[in-house]
């Protein structure tokens, strides 16, 4: 692979011929997938994605190539083939590369690659064992685990030069229950940006345990009634709501082009006051977290909105150009075969004052959405639906009959105002969030949290 000196030729020769900036993203990443259903491992695949990616910026305008000769010559080359876009003077005088180090957010103590592949089989089989134990219904057991090694190194024109270890790795359960009443699905997963030590003392039975027990609670769950109710949202995966409905709403790459309904109201009140929403990709080795994002800059605790307060938003360099502010540390991207763009972290909604038991007691009649499942949304109108895979009937304040069905429609913005209660039990959820930039781990998070008259779709009493 080059070195410094190499890199900054490169970087020289891109930026030649008029551009203003010029990036190089170097990737060297190891990926291994295995699936065990039942007692049989059913398959395991690996592969190395290795290559560079070369980004050049004129103001707004932006030129992207990627190959996968990472040697001087291969990097000259793709150097000149894309400052060819350019034809005017040099913009760019002559630079150094600041401090190389990046901050220990994230620490990675031993790498899973270097783990032995039967230590992970055995944490799949148990899972597979505590779903398949917990009733005879169960008759199938998925467990996956997936991992991603990343050595990274980002340069650019701006003195930047920074290097990254990720150990992204997941391990996850999906348990199919079946009567009857027919098949129902349930699902657990847990995850984060550490290498495979950190499960040293986790209960991978109970996780299988854990999807089981939701697939079959659901089975035997009547469908639920359409119509308006109240609506108490559990902590953990719960968050996807907000992810989805308004923090990709609060992305630059939404904001800066008028596309977000969030655009331009910087100080005006778009939640209800016992809301406070963060993205943060500090937190030590969380799913979403990193020292430093794909451009370079050091990862931060991004202010969203407090107490109800639009406060800022998240901004990678080349929208922070637009929007005349300073990157937020949110630029990410897939792989180096993709452009950055502004993107979540671990993005949540803070702990408020009420306690969980607050929340159901207080609600006369209304759903208790224990978890949620997948949804679309509309970044633009923040218009969204989202199934719920877990669902109770509240009922004189106390939760009642399981539900199946259910679906929560709204508006991101107008959901904000909706919440009034806000517990104090927040925790994380672990996803893949996809866009522009591809496919990364986002965390999602938030205690569980009461929204008042909330459309609730589904097929019940007909």
């Amino acid at each position: 692979m080059v070195n410094k000196e190499e890199i900054k030729k490169i970087l020289q020769e891109a930026v030649s011929t008029g551009a203003d900036f010029a990036e190089l993203y170097l990737e060297d990443t190891m990926i291994l997938g295995i699936k065990v259903i039942g007692e049989k491992v059913d398959d395991v695949s690996t592969s190395n994605q290795y290559g560079a990616g070369l980004r050049l910026l004129l103001g707004m305008e932006e030129t992207y190539g990627y190959t996968n000769d990472v040697t001087f010559e291969g990097l000259l080359k793709l150097a000149k083939n894309l400052n060819k876009f350019y034809n005017s003077k040099k913009l760019v005088d002559e630079f150094d590369f600041n401090d190389t180090k990046t901050l220990g957010n994230t620490i990675i103590k031993k790498l899973s690659t270097d783990e032995d592949i039967n230590t992970k089989i055995s944490y799949l089989k148990s899972i597979n064992k505590g779903a398949s134990e917990y009733n005879p219904e169960i008759v199938q057991v998925i467990a996956n685990s997936t991992e991603n090694v990343s050595h990274i190194l980002v340069a650019n024109t701006n003195g930047v030069y920074k290097t990254d270890i990720r150990n992204i790795i997941r391990f996850s359960s999906t348990a199919i229950a079946q009567n009857k009443n027919g098949k129902q699905t349930g699902s657990a997963n847990y995850g984060g940006n550490f290498g495979l030590d950190a499960y040293d003392s986790f209960d991978f039975y109970q996780l299988g345990k854990k999807a089981a027990t939701q697939a079959l609670t659901m089975l035997n769950a009547p469908q639920v009634k359409g119509g308006v109710y109240d609506v108490v949202i559990n902590n953990a995966f719960g968050g996807v709501i907000f992810h989805e409905a308004c923090g990709h709403a609060l992305e630059a790459s939404s904001v800066a082009r008028g596309l977000s309904v969030f655009t331009g109201k910087l100080g005006q009140k778009v939640a209800a006051d016992c809301v406070t929403a963060i993205d943060d990709g500090t937190i030590a080795n969380e799913w979403g977290s990193a020292n430093m994002d794909d451009e370079g800059h050091v990862t931060q605790k991004n202010i969203l909105i407090e107490n109800g307060i639009l406060k800022s938003y998240m901004v990678d360099y080349k929208n922070s150009r637009l929007m005349n502010t300073a990157p937020t540390g949110s630029g990410r991207r897939q792989n180096y075969r993709f452009i950055p763009t502004s993107r979540m972290t671990n993005t949540y909604i803070a702990n408020g004052k009420s306690k969980f038991e607050d929340l159901i007691k207080n609600t006369k009649y209304g759903i208790f959405a224990k978890e949620l499942g997948g949804g679309s949304v509309n970044p633009a109108t923040g218009e969204f639906n989202f199934s719920v895979n877990e669902a109770y009937m509240i009922e004189d304040g106390k939760i009642t009959t399981p539900i199946r069905g259910a679906t929560l429609i709204g508006k991101g913005d107008e959901v904000l105002l909706n919440i009034d209660m806000v517990a104090d039990n927040q925790t994380f959820g672990y996803g893949m969030c996809g866009s522009s930039s591809g496919s990364i781990p986002a965390c999602v998070g938030q205690p569980t949290i009461r929204v008042k008259n909330m459309t609730v779709g589904g097929n019940g009493g007909r």
